[in-house]
């Protein structure tokens, strides 16, 4: 029988755009309102084509050998040998002076190839995984275009920056750049990276039960083998980066649309070791990611946004650095805590109203659905400071049950606006470019056009995106729709160079299990320069 597995294990996770709580998400007492993206990376897993050395009685302590592919990019291959060193010891070594591994590391898989592993053996025992790893793996791991600028393969085909444009682009498509130069859009794609990687591992390892990415929502419906794979995310994520950061990003790949309140970072601190090749012995990883650790005290509450409204991304083409921006806000929160908690307090407030206004108007789209579409529908036509401008909005039937409706868009479209003042506030106080002038003019451009609920900077925010909320009519021809009316506001544009991203809201909640089949232009990258056995 060929080595190769008939299903390969195959598993996505979503991007994220954190509506509001930049900054603040950072601070366990503050939460931030995170939305997943239908932009997802994936990680496809097999076994090699043919059995290694390694898996001959005759060589029996050859080293497993890992290949991983990012097909996407330039000289982007990378083979790891996989020895264990004693009961409870695994080491994952990048072989980088052979000809099919590029010289260049990448710290992200390394470190997820090894820590997974580690945490397998101690699961499941160092005998079960060798076994498990004897005709090694091949690993391939892709974006969907949206997590990186398509503006140089756009170009290329002579095509203007548009979603139609974008929708002609092949799936997968290859950047012509190595790994280390690529521009990104900032929709967390290391996050989706690892969270995806991580999770096909643990499940074709069987580490975790096959059903463990069936059930969706917040933590309260997760298994433990998706909050497993969250904390191992998180822990890898954290030690690629080289600190514990807020964790949002990863959280988000893990359990989708969220109100997202961080973990403490102390839980990880006992792990936060560099060490590339293993971990200390003495230091195992289970006891500090088991989901029963109590330590783990973030909280994921479920959150999506409105019926009949769609999330829009723009990718500007300026760029910021969000660790300067970050280190800048947390030294002027230091330096002035009586003004900066004041300031955070109110921001905080206005957070947590605009999560329960765009919470509430979903209830109120289910409890009148006729009354909700049509209320959507009319002030898709018109600006927000004219949604109630007509007291006659409808007839009597439905005139409270509209006016609820539309007095809901109303309240999100003020609170978004109270953000983003008091957002750049903050960056006024701590001399930081939070929204620019650049964007606050783009964005007041954007959110003047009719059906625009709100916008502003995503998480830290910066010159490299925007995002909006937009009504999305059912029934309407796509010319009239305000999207359309936004995209034209973004080809016109001058000031600033925007390119749209074809991403909105996922649907779907979190890292999920795909057919390789059911995912255009998947199996061609797996396919794509196969890797052969190499040679120790």
């Amino acid at each position: 029988m060929s080595a190769r597995s008939y299903s390969p294990t195959v598993l996505s996770s979503p991007g994220k755009v954190l509506l509001a709580g930049g900054y603040l998400v950072l601070d366990p007492t503050h939460s931030g309102v995170v939305v997943s993206t239908s932009s997802r990376f994936y990680t496809v897993i097999d076994s090699l084509a043919a059995p290694p050395a390694a898996a001959s009685h005759s060589s029996s302590d050859a080293p497993i050998q890992i290949r991983v592919r990012s097909p996407q990019f330039e000289h982007a291959s990378w083979l790891y040998f996989v020895d264990f060193d004693g009961p409870g010891s695994v080491r994952v070594e990048h072989v980088a002076d052979n000809a099919n591994s590029a010289a260049t590391k990448n710290k992200f898989v390394h470190l997820a190839l090894q820590r997974t592993l580690t945490l397998a053996a101690e699961l499941k025992s160092v005998g079960t995984l060798r076994n498990s790893l004897s005709y090694g793996l091949d690993i391939t791991i892709v974006g969907d275009n949206d997590f990186y600028s398509q503006r140089a393969q756009l170009a290329a085909k002579n095509l203007p920056p548009t979603l139609a444009s974008l929708s002609k682009l092949p799936p997968f498509s290859k950047t012509g750049v190595r790994l280390a130069d690529v521009h990104k859009t900032g929709l967390g794609s290391s996050a989706a990276l690892i969270t995806s990687l991580v999770s096909a591992l643990l499940l074709h390892l069987n580490v975790i039960p096959a059903d463990s990415f069936e059930s969706e929502g917040g933590t309260a419906d997760a298994s433990e083998g998706r909050k497993l794979a969250h904390n191992l995310a998180q822990y890898v994520h954290c030690l690629a980066q080289g600190k514990v950061g807020s964790g949002f990003d990863v959280s988000a790949a893990v359990f989708g649309s969220q109100l997202y309140t961080r973990f403490d970072p102390a839980v990880l601190e006992p792990l936060m070791k560099d060490d590339l090749v293993g971990t200390r012995a003495d230091q195992p990883l289970h006891p500090v990611l088991s989901p029963s650790n109590p330590a783990w005290n973030y909280r994921v509450e479920p959150f999506k946004l409105p019926p009949q409204t769609r999330l829009m991304l723009a990718d500007v083409d300026a760029g910021s650095d969000t660790p300067s921006l970050v280190g800048k806000v947390l030294k002027w929160r230091k330096e002035n805590p009586d003004e900066a908690n004041a300031l955070w307090a109110k921001i905080d407030s206005l957070n947590g109203a605009l999560s329960k206004t765009l919470l509430r108007l979903s209830d109120v789209a289910a409890k009148n659905a006729t009354a909700y579409r049509k209320a959507v529908k009319y002030i898709s036509t018109i600006q927000s400071v004219q949604w109630l401008a007509n007291p006659n909005i409808a007839d009597n039937e439905h005139h409270s049950a509209l006016k609820e409706v539309i007095e809901g868009f109303i309240d999100a479209h003020n609170l978004s606006e109270g953000i983003r003042e008091n957002m750049r506030t903050m960056g006024q106080h701590a001399d930081v470019p939070i929204e620019p002038p650049e964007q606050t003019a783009l964005l007041d451009a954007c959110i003047s056009v009719a059906g625009v609920i709100g916008g502003g900077v995503p998480g830290a925010g910066g010159y490299d995106a925007i995002w909006l909320l937009v009504c999305d009519p059912v029934g309407c021809p796509p010319e009239e729709l305000p999207a359309s009316r936004v995209e034209r506001v973004w080809s016109t544009y001058t000031a600033l160079d925007v390119s749209p991203l074809l991403a909105s809201e996922s649907a779907a909640k979190g890292v999920r299990v795909e057919r390789l089949e059911d995912v255009p232009g998947l199996a061609d990258a797996v396919r794509e320069e196969a890797p052969s056995i190499a040679s120790a």
